[in-house]
């Protein structure tokens, strides 16, 4: 169990709304030095997602790529841009030997696919 985070009840994680989008545009936020502008496909539309991810992956890495995203996450101001949901990610380690790892499906599903 984790000792940084309360625990949920079901219900509350019943919540999010976890979907399989695909990277098709990416860009480096233009007023944000460790941001990256991601134009994500969800199937049945196409959304803009702003992620912390510039120190880690360059933009042509995560192209084309399947990522989860939480799609029912209130959209957000980040640097003058709106964000419209959140890519999940894995890290590790801290300071320079911190490690972000991108979480994908282990085969390409149809964007949209509801991740449960």
């Amino acid at each position: 169990m984790s000792e940084d985070k309360p625990t949920i009840q079901y219900d509350d994680f019943a919540k999010l709304d976890l979907r399989i989008a695909k990277v098709v545009e990416v860009a480096e936020h233009p007023n944000a030095d460790k941001l990256l502008v991601l134009k994500i496909d969800l199937g049945s539309e196409q959304r803009q997602i702003i992620a912390g991810l510039k120190a880690h992956y360059a933009p042509e890495a995560l192209l084309g790529r399947q990522i989860v995203v939480v799609a029912n996450l209130e959209p957000r101001k980040m640097r003058g841009m709106e964000s419209q949901g959140m890519l999940l990610a894995a890290s590790s380690g801290e300071g320079e030997g911190l490690q972000v790892v991108v979480l994908s499906p282990e085969r390409e599903v149809d964007p949209g696919s509801r991740v449960s």
